[in-house]
């Protein structure tokens, strides 16, 4: 019996035993195969920087932490990131969330996911602190909000600045220039006493002079279709068959010829203010206080003028738009994202300033200086952040972000200015109407190739305007301008009813 006894009990040990094992071996199967961490792939505007993987880590730590995903930060440059989005979006590319400059376009086609049942829960937060405005100007045709915008200024304006210490030499009223052609006597009197000074720089986009006159955009600026933004029954128009436009291309040419304006400016390309060159009038699209902005990025002190109305049009609010990829694998952890960097102070000031410590320090007002290296002369030079530069108006609310300090310092209570501003802000009469441009695909694409044969002269005053701008409205024509103008209108009167 003791024998048989000891014999049923190994058996029974073994098998404990055994099964111990067994149980030690799922838990550690378990453990292993435990769900991998969500990455989003997120695509931006920007040329890439040097430390943009060390960002992206410390992105993905507060990420983490906060809300349990990581994500692959991606920028591609300023000439290349709408050919490489249409390459992407055309071959299915897999991607979560992007900057979207064509947002309209790509709703229109199912591209973009659609966001309003997630303003009721996850993203409700974000949904709240967004101005209303802005997401009535997102809101397509159909009633769905397909990105988020930028909460910024309502009303995007033109500014032109002038250095200040000029203003200062000839007590310039800035104020009192208004107009392209009141300019005259200002630009003539630097190129006659300021040799070094370029009076007037223009690149081959060159500038919305016709929003001086209250008109906006239809759609994108290669297509030259306008309209009174404050007249509630404006018809749609071809700019460049109205007066002001021939106007405004008179005194450019005038310009030119008399030297104020860059040889190469139908050539230049368009992109950020050149730091350091001496140049007298520049212009520059922003909202209030964007002197402090621009006054670093020239490395000299500006002063500005708004010289366009504060008027909010479908174009300004659409104009930082972040979208969710309709085909993404991860809807909710895209929306969670989107949330915290539109409500969480730590995570946007990353986007934009970088590293604390390594891209900029906080002052003893909690503003931030930029990091920054030398020019030849020994003068403090900020140099992409010290290796990182956030592209502002693309990646969610302003009014989190730490003001900046420095040589020209924002004032204090910036985003309490730019509330108050918002509050001033008029709708335009056509704000959120965006108009289906499929069935006349064919006219948009050579009215484009027709926009760039000869926009860039004219704007810039490079050609005689008499004998070019015909040329040009002939051959918009010819491309189908007027079938497209008449295919908007008839949408618009819909719309309007």
């Amino acid at each position: 019996m003791n024998r048989y006894s000891c014999f049923i009990c190994g058996i029974i040990l073994l098998s404990i035993t055994m099964l111990t094992g067994c149980s030690k071996q799922n838990l550690n199967a378990t453990s292993f195969n435990a769900e991998p961490t969500v990455n989003l792939i997120y695509y931006t505007i920007g040329d890439p920087d040097k430390d943009l993987a060390l960002v992206n880590d410390k992105i993905n730590e507060i990420l983490m932490k906060k809300i349990g995903i990581t994500i692959t930060y991606n920028k591609i440059g300023w000439q290349e990131y709408d050919d490489r989005m249409n390459t992407m979006i055309s071959s299915d590319s897999p991607f979560d969330i992007a900057f979207a400059p064509d947002y309209a376009k790509y709703a229109k086609r199912g591209v973009w996911l659609k966001l309003n049942d997630y303003f009721l829960d996850l993203a409700k937060e974000m949904y709240l602190t967004i101005d209303p405005i802005f997401w009535k100007g997102a809101e397509m045709d159909d009633g769905f909000i397909y990105g988020v915008p930028t909460n910024k200024e309502l009303a995007v304006r033109e500014n032109w600045m002038y250095p200040d210490s000029l203003v200062k030499k000839y007590n310039i009223k800035v104020n009192q220039y208004n107009t392209l052609e009141s300019l005259e006597p200002l630009l003539r009197m630097i190129q006659k006493n300021e040799p070094d000074y370029l009076p007037m720089e223009l690149d081959r986009d060159s500038h919305n002079f016709f929003a001086m006159y209250g008109y906006e955009y239809i759609g994108d600026n290669r297509l030259p279709l306008m309209i009174q933004s404050l007249d509630p029954a404006a018809p749609v128009v071809n700019i460049f068959e109205t007066r002001e436009a021939k106007h405004i291309l008179d005194t450019l040419r005038r310009y030119y010829q008399l030297g104020f304006i860059n040889q190469d400016a139908a050539l230049r390309e368009p992109g950020s203010l050149k730091r350091g060159v001496k140049v007298f009038w520049e212009s520059g699209s922003g909202g209030p206080l964007s002197e402090s902005v621009w006054s670093n990025d020239l490395g000299y002190k500006i002063v500005t003028n708004p010289v366009t109305p504060e008027v909010a049009t479908t174009e300004a609010v659409r104009g930082g738009m972040m979208v969710v990829n309709a085909n993404t694998k991860h809807p909710v952890e895209s929306i969670k994202f989107l949330n915290l960097l539109n409500t969480d102070p730590e995570l946007r000031n990353l986007f934009q300033y970088g590293i604390e410590g390594v891209h900029y320090t906080l002052d003893q007002n909690g503003q931030v200086v930029l990091s920054s290296t030398k020019d030849s002369q020994g003068n403090p030079l900020p140099k992409a952040n010290g290796g990182y530069t956030g592209i502002q108006y693309t990646q969610g609310n302003w009014f989190i972000l730490n003001t900046l300090g420095g040589s020209y310092p924002d004032p204090l209570n910036k985003w309490e200015q730019f509330r108050i501003y918002n509050s001033k802000v008029v709708e335009s009469q056509v704000l959120g109407f965006t108009p289906d441009l499929s069935e006349v695909a064919e006219q948009i694409d050579n009215i484009e190739i027709v926009w760039r044969k000869y926009y860039p002269s004219l704007m810039t005053g490079s050609v005689d305007v008499d004998i070019i701008l015909p040329k040009f409205n002939h051959e918009l024509h010819e491309a189908g301008i007027d079938k497209v103008r008449k295919e908007i209108q008839k949408q618009l009167d819909r719309w309007r009813e």
